[in-house]
């Protein structure tokens, strides 16, 4: 072993450039050589399996693990690639919904330290997790890999993998300075993942996009194009205990009353995609018992969860203006107090704060508690808080995140919620503190 122990393992991970934490530009964002070469140097293991590969702005987390609950309902060995992580970097690679073992971990780290050395430029730190991803699901045999993208398609270092089937989730303003001003440049780079001969499923219902998008299919030659609104849809989307209760269509056919057990109005629209994405895989639909099953398993922890009562306190990954008004919306239809919201908001460099905290703000949210994620990407509690007040909200600075929420609970009444958002960093520091009782 080229390491003694895990954390060895991953201080070495670590020493890799972080574009996650650095915030690549057009400049400094990687070709796909030194991706190429890693895979390369390791075999090829993603000719291994086939994959479904998952991009968007929004929503790819959640129909990454949808779409893997339904393969797994249908007997699938299901490897899944999903980022970032919220608490351990094995979250990030799994099978069937459980984690890679540290042990394989360190198995498959080792042996990349080993194949890395061969490399003439050392490789990013996401592509070394992108690698053992790719890797550890050859190992383990697995019949098919859910691959969600990091950022953007094109250029992104998932995108070594060819899809039979690639899916777009949502399209909007995010990471700007890497993919583009404009939806349609962000699109297009998001289309980038489309190989010959693949299913394409959309989820993003902006006519002009989806022509993009069907442009640049009929370009690469895709096999098919299924459409939100046209060839799938959620037809019916309503709040039931514990989450949605749902009704689906898809070309093969239509599906009633699934109970899916997450929060939110979008989270129909994302078991659209992965149900399509599913069906899309296997040429023909999954069948009654196999979608309920399937859904009935589904977890995504950070996204609109509840973590405490009286007062209710809520974690939610949103991180952009889109995922603001989701968040938003759902605030009003799943959440309704008579008492006051506080919301915990930390957010990262390039985010406009305005935008973002509009969205609380149309949905009566009074007062914010500004904080600085645990990220070399953070944006300044003040400059979050100069934000909020000027958009007459009542702003305290409290930089770390948790004391930032305790101190919302603390001034908060019973009937009150607190709502931590913003950033993942955030979620994922309130988070484990509730988990260890904190």
């Amino acid at each position: 072993m080229t390491f003694p122990d895990l954390p060895a393992a991953l201080a070495w991970l670590d020493s890799h450039i972080d574009f996650e934490s650095t915030a690549p530009t057009k400049v400094t964002l990687p070709s796909l050589d030194r991706m190429r070469a890693l895979i390369g140097l390791l075999g090829e293991p993603q000719s291994a399996y086939p994959a479904i590969h998952i991009t968007g702005t929004n929503g790819k987390g959640s129909t990454a693990a949808m779409t893997t609950a339904l393969l797994a309902a249908r007997g699938l060995a299901v490897g899944t690639y999903t980022s970032p992580n919220l608490a351990r970097v094995n979250e990030r690679i799994s099978r069937n919904g459980e984690p890679i073992s540290d042990e394989a971990l360190l198995e498959v780290l080792d042996t990349l330290a080993r194949v890395a050395s061969l490399m003439d430029e050392p490789p990013s730190r996401f592509e070394l997790l992108t690698a053992a991803a790719l890797t550890w699901f050859a190992d383990e045999a697995v019949d098919v890999a859910v691959i969600e993208v990091g950022l953007g398609g094109t250029w992104d270092c998932t995108n070594v993998v060819d899809g039979e089937v690639c899916v777009v989730t949502s399209i909007g303003f995010d990471h700007t300075e890497v993919l583009g001003p404009t939806l349609e440049s962000i699109a297009t780079d998001k289309a980038g993942i489309f190989v010959p001969g693949c299913r394409v499923v959309i989820g993003e219902v902006d006519p002009g996009l989806v022509a993009l998008f069907r442009r640049v299919a009929d370009e690469v030659g895709v096999a098919e194009v299924w459409v939100r609104g046209s060839e799938f849809a959620c037809t019916s989307n309503r709040v039931a205990v514990g989450g949605r209760l749902i009704d689906l269509r898809t070309p093969g056919a239509a599906y009633g009353e699934i109970l899916l057990p997450l929060h939110g109005y979008h989270q129909g629209e994302n078991a659209a995609c992965a149900l399509a994405a599913t069906e899309a895989f296997f040429g023909s639909a999954l069948g009654e018992e196999i979608v309920e099953e399937g859904f009935a398993t589904v977890s995504v922890p950070g996204r609109l969860e509840v973590v405490a009562r009286q007062p209710l306190v809520l974690i939610d990954g949103a991180h952009n203006a889109p995922g603001m008004a989701v968040l938003a919306r759902s605030l009003l239809e799943e959440f309704p107090t008579d008492g006051e919201t506080i919301a915990v908001v930390g957010m990262l460099t390039g985010r406009d704060p305005s935008a973002m905290l509009g969205s609380l703000a149309e949905v009566g949210v009074h007062s914010v508690i500004c904080c600085a994620p645990n990220s070399p990407r953070a944006m300044a509690a003040t400059e979050v808080a100069d934000a909020a007040r000027g958009l007459g909200l009542a702003a305290q600075i409290v930089d770390e995140p948790v004391q930032a929420v305790n101190a919302a609970i603390a001034g908060a009444q019973p009937g009150d919620r607190v709502v931590a958002c913003g950033s993942l960093y955030v979620v994922a520091d309130v988070r484990a503190a509730f988990l260890a009782g904190a």
